[in-house]
């Protein structure tokens, strides 16, 4: 399992990084805040509205994804199947081998990340270059996404300059529109002769067999109209009925992801060029890939996070991601969906360590604007990691190791804790314990944790009769 300390101590010493997501994430807050109250009379609605659509498609999952296979290839799309990564980033190769093909442009889509693309492509001697210009910042700077929607937010516009001043050897600038201009003459010149196009998918509608982009910068319309061939990289858990399902959901993606009401693009296509029209492409792939999803989905504590849309709100509104940044998770996926998803796509064994860095405040879960229970999945989630997961354990839960004095102590505690008589007796004699914990509480495990940051508390008094005394606190 990866051991995310010391990467974390570097992003906290970090002070542009820090300040620079921090602005970023505040401003996102008060849009989404200003947006919702302007401008939708029953926001609350609205969600529960598009948690059913996503609900439906994942209770019929299966009918969903054969049905989206049937209408799509009646339309004239070709649609693969890849049940794990390496199986996606396989079928890409093979059409760009048997296509003749040696560099594609990308659209933004963190499926892409997900399966590793870039990298595969690369070590097979081929090229994808990215179009979107949060990703052409980190792909100029050999970087990973910082977040799942603005993916160089930790970046201002003075080392954006110098970034593209050092590796596209023009002058230094700083102003937006300057730097908007840099990235699209030379992203112009990547466009020309272009012969495939990769993009991700936001909804997959299963009933007309069609696929449906927003974006705002217009390179993901390049990457699916001007080539010759179109490739769509799509995870499963997309696919939602109807357009009606669709359009529920997308209204309230861009005003979560971004406090904008509508995208500046909204990219629906149904199949490739007919043969009556002048421009798209002559071939528009789909792939479907799963990557554990089916796991995911037959686990009833968590398969509500496959309605996750990928607005990116939870991390918008997390103050522990609000911190470090996202690179502290080193995972595809940051913030809270990425504590809950993460460990599941890529294994507990791998990613299980950045389950302790939330709070468990439940922001997450109060902005989701697909209601995701986030905050209780990574409870959850943390069970499993010590073990207690039971039957359907979490992808690589059951090789981690355990150890058996911390089991004992949560074991114990579960016992007082589910005893109203103990826990009233522990609660009102734990500052009995104050000495012991205060000598030797940075040794014990779980506290050693908490006691590396943070002063362990000191326990005085009867605690159990300040808890009673407390307004609005109701003990029976």
């Amino acid at each position: 399992m990866k051991n995310h300390s010391e990467l974390i101590k570097t992003k906290l010493a970090d002070k542009q990084m820090r300040e620079n997501v921090s602005s970023a994430m505040h401003a996102l807050q008060d849009r989404r805040k200003a947006l919702i109250n302007a401008k939708f009379q029953d926001w609350q609605g609205l969600r529960t509205k598009a948690q059913k659509a996503k609900n439906n498609a994942l209770y019929t999952l299966k009918d969903r994804v054969l049905e989206f296979e049937k209408n799509a290839t009646k339309n004239g799309m070709k649609v693969h199947f890849a049940n794990t990564k390496e199986d996606a980033c396989e079928i890409i190769y093979e059409l760009m081998v048997e296509k003749k093909v040696s560099k594609v442009l990308k659209g933004k889509s963190m499926a892409s990340e997900e399966i590793g693309l870039n990298h595969y492509l690369e070590h097979k001697g081929l090229s994808a270059i990215e179009t979107d210009l949060g990703e052409l910042i980190l792909q100029l700077g050999n970087e990973t996404p910082v977040h799942i929607v603005v993916p160089a937010i930790h970046k201002n516009r003075y080392e954006i300059g110098e970034l593209f001043s050092e590796k596209l050897g023009v002058a230094k600038e700083s102003e937006p529109e300057k730097l908007n201009a840099i990235a699209r003459t030379h992203l112009r010149n990547e466009f020309e002769g272009l012969e495939m196009g990769i993009s991700g998918v936001n909804f997959a509608i299963s009933s007309e067999g069609a696929i449906w982009l927003i974006e705002n910068e217009g390179n993901g319309r390049m990457c699916t109209t001007a080539p010759t061939i179109h490739v769509a990289i799509c995870g499963i858990e997309k696919i939602v009925e109807s357009f009606t399902d669709a359009a529920t959901t997308d209204t309230l993606l861009t005003p979560s992801a971004t406090g904008q009401f509508i995208p500046a693009y909204n990219n629906i296509i149904t199949g490739p060029r007919k043969a009556d029209e002048l421009d798209g492409p002559k071939e528009v792939h789909v792939i479907l890939f799963n990557n554990h999803r089916t796991n995911i989905l037959s686990n009833e504590d968590y398969y509500e996070a496959l309605r996750c849309i990928r607005c990116g709100a939870c991390m918008n509104f997390c103050p522990v991601y609000d911190k470090i940044g996202g690179h502290s998770y080193d995972a595809v996926y940051p913030g809270p969906i990425g504590e809950v998803i993460s460990p599941q796509l890529f294994g507990m064994n791998e990613h299980g360590d950045i389950l302790s860095l939330c709070s468990l405040c439940g922001r997450c879960s109060e902005v989701c604007p697909v209601k995701i229970p986030l905050d209780s999945m990574i409870r959850k989630l943390r069970r499993d990691k010590i073990g207690e997961a039971g039957d359907n354990a979490p992808l690589g839960a059951n090789e981690l190791e355990h150890s058996a004095m911390e089991s004992y102590g949560f074991a114990k505690f579960a016992d007082i804790a589910t005893s109203p008589k103990m826990w009233r007796v522990a609660i009102g004699n734990a500052s009995k314990f104050n000495w012991l914990l205060q000598s030797v509480g940075t040794s014990l495990p779980v506290l050693k944790n908490w006691a590396t940051y943070k002063d362990l508390p000191e326990l005085k008094g009867n605690i159990y009769k300040e808890l009673e005394n407390l307004e609005g606190v109701s003990y029976e």
